[in-house]
């Protein structure tokens, strides 16, 4: 048997039901698969498990001993017939749990007391429950140490016969930790032949174990210290093979070149300098000359630059795209939305001023036309700019989609900024660098870097440059949890606060996660909480969420009857969307009821106040770009996240982690733990799992860093790797993947 054998090979007798929730409900196909579902965790075999703070519904896997066991007989009152239960305590480090098994006959009540007969440890699974004062263990699942379950064989018996650490894998509903143990164990059993793909110098240098000992270790540990040798082993691998991938694509875009930006005699450049009103921050011109120099580089520039909002990113962007002007080049600026392109547009245009009539009588004979390109402009408004765009009279595009449509030509394209860059997606930005003759500089933008940014930051993808200044004239901004599952009550309170934002003679922000019922906001994606690990069931289902067209009927004729409100979402017409951007902006809008269309490009000075509802089904980094719309004119803000998320849920734990702090960077490395990297090499980034099987970016920072290191070793001297051919058939095979898509379009 080889790790290329179907897993039926390792079921075999298993029922067709069971091999099913193998394949489809775990997503093992092969041997190799199998072996390589680690287990999540361990428990002591040799202690009992600490259990405290008990709630209702809480999801226990515990090893646990029983300390009482009774069969009792009864006449059950449906059937009329005599049955059997069997009561046990099972004693924990903590409170004991009652556990109730039912047997309409004597054999079966006597299997159940056998099993737990007074003594027996093991591990026990089930949720917590409160009957009649005493805690309770509810459809509980059990597995004894050293003992088989009724006719099963003696393989059974021996993979229970665990020593001092008891594995516990990751479920999907119907499968057991202990089925999962005993396929493993058949698997190592029957295949010979480990392969074995890091060579010997690296392991040896790296201290890393070999394949073999690190299945073991994994799977069947004797002592902690194996399991984190045997992790360290696979950690390393994963990050050597993506680091080779890496690797190798930016020595092949070193290779293809890129046209040299170094500014030519810098004429645009200057005159705008000449008449900004102020100095550049230390940090502005800091990152300001390593965008420089990357420019005047004969390959691409990756880089992203990061900052709070009001930090200036968008000057120190314009100042890199007016330097690939004067190299006689054009540049794009990708917005996600038309609300953030408009922005730009009138606020790049404002900073030239007449620098932004270059080639017009109206310009100084030192410029560059700017131009703006949306999807709502009709095609007579487009046929203009798309013509200055493909004749390379302007050297400032902004748009939105718009951009990448098959119709956009470039004269000669040099610089690509996108802004807001985890709301668009591998291709779409790809489509827009294509459009270069030579591949272009590439300036990403964000102002709360995802978790899938600042993986790409450590894996070395993306050179990284970041304006730590606070922003200038930012109020203070307080966040609350206004917890629904707990305090149903407190709903009132909320609008009854932003009456009296109102009354102070402020606005308020409202914001939903859907439009009208199940629709959503193009490009939103709602946070998913993935089933739980242990058993694989998924978590209750949450009511309807908060959509804009009912929030607003609904408040009109109630809570906040007699205000002025708004509406907003991106399915709106685009003169429609402008003229209530402007209403709202002009006081004329008390609150603005919306979508997330405000989360970029929004600065109303005169906001205050912002009430999320469910916002559990936002991500970490979106609710900070919300909130963010608040309290920037000088007055402090309020952000109310509204959720019906129960307390120490996941999702509860998200949103409570944002009201703890505003520090965007800090926040970006929360939501990194909290949903790990997304999908780091694909397209997927909306909290789905990460395609890093064992690797999180966070706490494996340093085996990042050395297999980089490792990975420029080997390529220096063998890019081919032609002497490591296991490792290079997993480089050729992650290459050949879908997740390559994103290595090749970074």
């Amino acid at each position: 048997m080889t790790f290329e054998s179907p897993l039926t090979a390792v079921l075999g007798a298993a029922k067709p039901a069971q091999r099913k929730k193998f394949e489809d409900g775990l997503g093992l196909r092969t041997v190799g698969d199998l072996l390589h579902h680690f287990p999540r965790r361990y428990l002591e075999t040799g202690s009992l498990t600490r259990v405290s703070d008990l709630r209702i519904g809480q999801l226990l896997c515990v090893v646990g001993e029983i300390a009482h066991s009774e069969t009792i007989g009864y006449t059950d009152r449906r059937s009329g017939r005599y049955a059997y239960r069997v009561e046990a305590i099972l004693r924990t480090a903590g409170p004991s749990l009652k556990m109730t098994f039912f047997a309409k006959g004597q054999r079966m009540a006597d299997w159940h007391a056998n099993r737990v007969a007074v003594g027996n440890r093991g591990v026990f699974l089930g949720k917590a429950g409160r009957f009649r004062d005493q805690w309770q263990l509810t459809n509980p699942q059990l597995s004894i140490f050293g003992m088989a379950d009724g006719d099963e064989d003696s393989a059974v018996q021996e993979v229970l016969e665990f020593g001092a650490l008891y594995p516990i894998y990751p479920l999907t509903k119907g499968l057991q930790t202990w089925d999962v143990a005993r396929a493993v164990k058949v698997a190592r059993d029957l295949v010979d032949d480990v392969p074995e793909i890091l060579p010997a110098p690296v392991r040896d240098h790296y201290d890393v174990a070999g394949i073999a000992d690190a299945y073991a270790w994994v799977h069947r540990p004797e002592d902690r210290e194996q399991v984190e040798r045997a992790h360290h082993r696979f950690r390393f691998e994963e990050a050597l093979v993506t680091q080779l991938v890496l690797g190798r694509r930016r020595r092949a875009i070193r290779s293809q070149g890129a046209t040299v930006r170094d500014g030519g005699d810098g004429a645009v450049l200057g005159a705008f300098d000449e008449r900004l009103p102020f100095e550049l921050t230390a940090g502005q011109a800091a990152v300001g000359k390593e965008i420089d120099h990357d420019l005047a580089q004969p390959h691409p520039m990756n880089r992203l630059l990061q900052g709070e909002v009001g930090s200036g990113k968008t000057l120190v962007a314009l100042r890199a795209m007016l330097r690939v002007v004067d190299s006689g080049g054009q540049t794009a600026l990708l917005a996600p939305t038309e609300v953030l392109a408009q922005q730009h547009y009138r606020s790049i245009v404002a900073m030239l001023g007449e620098l932004a009539d270059g080639g017009t009588i109206f310009g100084s004979g030192t410029g560059t036309r700017v131009e703006l390109l949306t999807g709502s402009m009709t095609k007579t408004q487009r046929t203009g700019p798309l013509s200055r765009i493909a004749s390379g009279e302007a050297g400032i595009v902004i748009g939105t989609h718009a951009l990448l449509q098959d119709n956009v030509f470039f004269a000669d394209l040099g610089l690509v900024v996108v802004d807001e860059q985890h709301r668009f997606g591998v291709e779409q930005r790809a489509a827009l660098t294509d459009k270069a003759a030579a591949p272009p500089h590439l300036l990403v933008m964000t102002a709360t870097p995802i978790p899938r940014t600042v993986a790409m930051t450590v894996f070395g993808d993306l050179e990284t440059s970041t304006l730590t200044e606070l922003p200038a004239g930012r109020a203070p901004i307080q966040t609350n949890v206004v917890p629904l599952a707990e305090q149903p009550a407190w709903l009132g309170r909320v609008w009854e606060r932003v009456r009296e934002e109102v009354a102070k003679g402020h606005q308020v922000y409202v914001v939903c996660p859907r439009i009208s019922g199940d629709e959503t906001e193009a490009g939103q994606v709602e946070v998913v909480d993935l089933p739980d690990e242990d058993t694989g069931e998924e978590q209750r289902p949450k009511p309807p969420a908060a959509a804009v067209e009912e929030v607003v009927e609904r408040l009109s004729s109630g809570a906040l009857e007699g205000l002025r409100i708004g509406l907003l979402h991106g399915r709106l017409p685009a003169d429609e969307k402008d003229a209530t951007m402007r209403a709202f902006a002009a006081g004329d809008i008390d609150v603005l009821v919306s979508t997330t269309v405000i989360e970029v490009g929004v600065d109303v000075a005169n906001a205050t106040g912002m009430v999320i509802l469910d916002a559990d089904r936002f991500g970490v980094s979106q609710l900070h770009q919300l909130r963010g719309r608040v309290g920037r004119g000088g007055l402090p803000g309020l952000c109310l996240l509204v959720t019906h998320a129960e307390a120490e849920s996941p999702a509860r734990e998200r949103i409570e982690a944002v009201a703890a702090t505003t520090d965007g960077f800090a926040l970006s490395r929360v939501d990194l733990e909290m949903r790990r990297e997304g999908d780091v090499l694909g397209a997927s980034q909306a909290g789905r799992r990460s395609s890093l099987v064992n690797l999180r970016v966070l706490r494996d920072e340093d085996t990042i860093l050395a297999a980089r290191e490792a990975a420029e070793a080997l390529l220096d001297v063998d890019t081919d790797l032609s002497q490591a051919p296991g490792l290079a058939d997993a480089v050729r095979d992650l290459e050949l993947s879908q997740q390559a898509d994103f290595v090749d379009k970074s």
